[in-house]
C-alpha cells in the first residue's frame, strides 16, 4: 500500500497538491497531459552575448530570430515562391507595421494581396505551432485575435470541405472589417514568439552602444528570457544602487565612447554641473585633447574615479589591489608616475584637486558632485525598473539543459585549481565564489550597505572577479602616455579553458556531466577575421562574443553570434553587419548569417531530455502518489 507508508511531511505535501487536483480524474488527466508533453521536441533556445546597447542590430536579430524565420519560410514554401516573394514575406514578419505602411503607400494593399499574405503567414505559424501543445500555443496567442488564430491554425479538410470554407470566410471577414493589418501584425508576433522558446543573454547589455535602455525595454517585454550578468551590467547595477566609483566609471565609459545618448536621453541624467566644474577647474590643452582625448571633463571624471577607487582599495585589503593606488605616486614636477617600481611618463600633469597630503580625498566640490550624481542615479525611475528586471531575471551564472552559462570566467590559478577570494575570513572559490558574488550583489541592491556596494565595484574590475578575470588598468589608460603600461594580464582561465580536461573539471564542479555539456561564455571578442573560432576545447567551451558592438567589429570582423540549441542539436550563427532598418524595409535586406552545425544529434531531442523534462517526471511521480492516496482512502476526493 504505497500511500499508507508515506512520511507525515510527504502526506502534508500531498494534501496541498490535492487542492489543485481534488479527484482521481483530475490527477489522472494531468498525468496524461504531462506524459504527452515529455514526447514533444524540446523548444528552441537562443544564446546571445555582449549586445552593448546596439539596439538596431539586436532588434533585427530578435525579429528574424537569428535567421530561424528564414529557415521556416524556406521549408514551408520551397520553390513554390521566388526569392523575392520569400524576402517580402520575411520582412513583413520582421517589421509588420512598417512594411504594411509601405505596401499601402505603393497601393498594393488589395483584398487579394491581404488574402494571399494572410494564408502564407498562417502556413508558417502552423508549422511552428506543431512543436508545442495547443495549451502552450493558446497562451502565446495575442489576446485580441486568440480565438480566430486558434481556428486558422487547425484547418483540416473534411469530406465536404466545410472547415476550409469556414476558414476562408473568417479571412474574408478579417479583410472586410479593416482588421487585416492588425491581424498580420499579430500573426507576425506569434511566429517570432514560437520560433524561439527561450532567450539567454550571456551578459553585457550595457555600455558602448547608444541604446541599452531600449534593449532593456525589449527584454522586459520578451516572453521567456534570462540574463547572466556581465561586468558592464553589474557596473550599472552598482551605479543604480548609488555606489560612487561605479557611477563615475559609467560616466568614464560614456566619455570614452563619445556616447551620452543613453544617459541624457535614455535616462534623463544630466551632466551640466559636472561639466561646469570641469571647465573652471581643469585647463584645456589642445595637444592633450588631440593626442589623448584629455578634455577638462575627462580629467575631472578620471581623477574623481581614481580617488573613489583608492578609498575602496584602502577599505578592503582583502581585494589585493593595492597596486592600483597610484595618486600618491605622482611626480608632477617630473611628469611621471611610479608603477610597480617603474617610472612612466604622464599624459598630463594637470591634477589641481589632488592634495599630496591626502591624495584620495575628494574636494568639497567633488563630494557635492558625487552626492548629486548618486541621487540622480538612485532616484531615476526608469533605471530602477531596468535594474530591478536584471535582478529578477538575472544571475551570475545559470546551469540549464547541460549548458553552464556565465559571462566572464571561473578564476583559476596557473596550476588549474580554483582561485579564491577572501571575505570576512572565508575563502570563496569555484562555484562557491559565484554563489557568494551573486548573493552579495543582491544584498547590495536591497541594503545599500557600503561594504556590499564596494563589492559591486570589485565585481566590475576585481582581479579575481568572475565577471572580469583580468587586471584592469583604469589609471594607466587614463593618464599614462606609454601604451606599454596599459597591458592588462588575463586570468589563466582564458588560456587553460582551451583544454577539454579543464572544461570537464569546471563542469563537474558545477554539477554538470563532464561529457555532453558545454560552457557558454561572452566577454572576450572572438577574432574571427584572424581565423579564431567560437567553438573550443573539443566543443566543451563556446565563446559567443562576436562583436555586436560596433567598436569591436574591427577586432572580430563580424557582427555577433547566436548559439542555437534546438531539437536537432547545437549550432552557431555568425552574423554579418546589419546596415539599417530602412534598408531592410526598402530592399528586404536581411542580416547574412553563416551556420556552423557543430553538434548535431542522432535523434530528436525531446522535452524528456531537458531540465524541464526532469521536473515533469518529478511532478508525475507526485501525482501518482496522490492517485494512490485517493484509491487507498488515505485522502478523500472532492467534487
Amino acid at each position: 500500500m504505497i500511500a499508507l507508508s508515506l512520511a507525515p511531511e510527504r502526506l502534508r505535501y500531498l494534501r496541498l497538491l490535492a487542492c489543485q487536483f481534488p479527484s482521481q480524474q483530475a490527477a489522472s488527466s494531468e498525468i496524461i497531459n504531462l506524459q504527452a508533453i515529455l514526447n514533444l521536441p524540446k523548444g528552441t533556445e537562443h544564446f546571445m552575448s555582449d549586445v552593448h546597447g546596439e539596439y538596431e542590430a539586436f532588434m533585427h536579430i530578435v525579429n528574424n530570430c537569428s535567421g530561424v524565420v528564414r529557415e521556416h519560410v524556406d521549408a514551408v514554401f520551397g520553390d513554390a515562391l521566388g526569392a523575392g516573394e520569400k524576402a517580402e514575406l520575411r520582412t513583413l514578419i520582421y517589421y509588420p507595421r512598417e512594411k504594411l505602411a509601405r505596401v499601402r503607400q505603393a497601393r498594393l494593399d488589395s483584398p487579394a494581396w491581404y488574402q494571399e499574405t494572410l494564408a502564407r503567414l498562417v502556413r508558417v505559424a502552423r508549422r511552428l505551432s506543431a512543436r508545442y501543445t495547443r495549451s502552450k500555443v493558446r497562451k502565446a496567442l495575442p489576446a485580441a485575435y486568440a480565438y480566430i488564430i486558434d481556428e486558422l491554425l487547425h484547418t483540416h479538410p473534411d469530406e465536404e470541405n466545410y472547415r476550409v470554407r469556414y476558414h476562408e470566410r473568417i479571412v474574408a471577414s478579417i479583410i472586410e472589417t479593416g482588421s487585416a493589418a492588425d491581424f498580420i501584425a499579430s500573426l507576425a508576433a506569434l511566429i517570432k514568439r514560437l520560433a524561439v522558446d527561450r532567450l539567454h543573454i550571456v551578459g553585457d547589455v550595457y555600455d558602448r552602444g547608444a541604446h541599452a535602455d531600449k534593449v532593456m525595454d525589449v527584454l522586459m517585454a520578451h516572453h521567456n528570457v534570462d540574463i547572466q550578468w556581465g561586468n558592464h551590467d553589474v557596473l550599472w547595477m552598482g551605479a543604480a544602487a548609488g555606489e560612487p566609483a561605479c557611477i563615475m566609471t559609467v560616466l568614464r565609459n560614456n566619455l570614452r565612447y563619445d556616447n551620452f545618448e543613453v544617459l541624457e536621453r535614455g535616462y534623463g541624467i544630466g551632466l551640466r554641473e559636472l561639466a561646469f566644474f570641469a571647465e573652471r577647474t581643469y585647463r584645456r590643452d589642445e595637444g592633450e585633447e588631440r593626442r589623448w582625448g584629455l578634455t577638462p571633463l575627462v580629467k575631472a571624471v578620471n581623477v574623481m574615479l581614481a580617488k573613489l577607487e583608492g578609498q575602496i582599495v584602502r577599505r578592503h585589503p582583502e581585494f589585493d589591489m593595492a597596486d592600483r593606488l597610484l595618486l600618491d605616486k605622482l611626480d608632477r614636477k617630473g611628469g611621471t608616475v611610479e608603477i610597480a617600481g617603474t617610472r612612466w611618463p604622464l599624459a598630463t600633469c594637470d591634477f589641481p584637486t589632488v592634495d599630496p597630503a591626502d591624495p584620495y580625498a575628494l574636494s568639497d566640490e567633488e563630494s557635492a558632485l558625487v552626492a548629486q550624481l548618486a541621487e540622480a542615479f538612485t532616484g531615476n525611475a526608469r533605471l530602477r525598473r531596468h535594474v530591478s528586471f536584471l535582478y529578477e531575471r538575472g544571475s551570475l551564472y545559470l546551469a540549464c539543459n547541460r549548458n553552464l552559462l556565465f559571462h566572464g570566467c571561473v578564476p583559476l590559478n596557473e596550476d588549474g585549481t580554483f582561485s579564491a577570494v577572501l571575505s570576512d575570513g572565508a575563502q570563496h572559490a569555484g562555484p562557491c565564489l559565484f554563489d557568494f558574488c551573486d548573493a552579495v550583489a543582491r544584498r547590495a541592491w536591497r541594503t545599500r550597505a557600503e561594504d556590499d556596494l564596494d563589492w559591486m565595484w570589485y565585481l566590475w574590475c576585481g582581479r579575481n572577479s568572475p565577471l572580469t578575470g583580468r587586471t584592469v588598468k583604469t589609471f594607466e589608460h587614463s593618464f599614462v602616455a606609454d601604451e606599454r603600461a596599459w597591458d592588462e594580464p588575463q586570468n589563466p582561465y582564458y588560456r587553460l579553458a582551451r583544454d577539454p580536461a579543464v572544461c570537464r573539471m569546471i563542469l563537474r564542479a558545477f554539477g554538470l556531466p563532464a561529457e555532453h555539456a558545454h560552457i557558454v561564455n561572452g566577454h572576450t571578442p572572438v577574432r574571427a577575421k584572424d581565423g579564431e573560432g567560437p567553438v573550443r576545447a573539443d566543443g566543451r567551451l563556446l565563446v559567443i562574443d562576436g562583436g555586436f558592438c560596433r567598436a569591436y567589429r574591427q577586432t572580430t570582423g563580424i557582427a555577433g553570434y547566436t548559439l542555437i540549441y534546438s531539437s536537432h542539436g547545437m549550432r552557431i550563427k555568425e552574423h554579418r553587419p546589419f546596415e539599417s532598418v530602412e534598408e531592410a524595409l526598402e530592399e528586404n535586406a536581411d542580416i547574412t548569417s553563416i551556420t556552423d552545425c557543430f553538434e548535431p544529434v542522432e535523434r530528436t531531442v525531446m522535452v524528456a531530455d531537458t531540465d524541464a523534462g526532469e521536473e515533469i517526471r518529478e511532478q508525475i511521480s507526485d501525482l501518482r502518489q496522490l492517485l494512490a492516496a485517493y484509491r487507498e482512502g488515505v485522502l478523500p476526493e472532492r467534487a
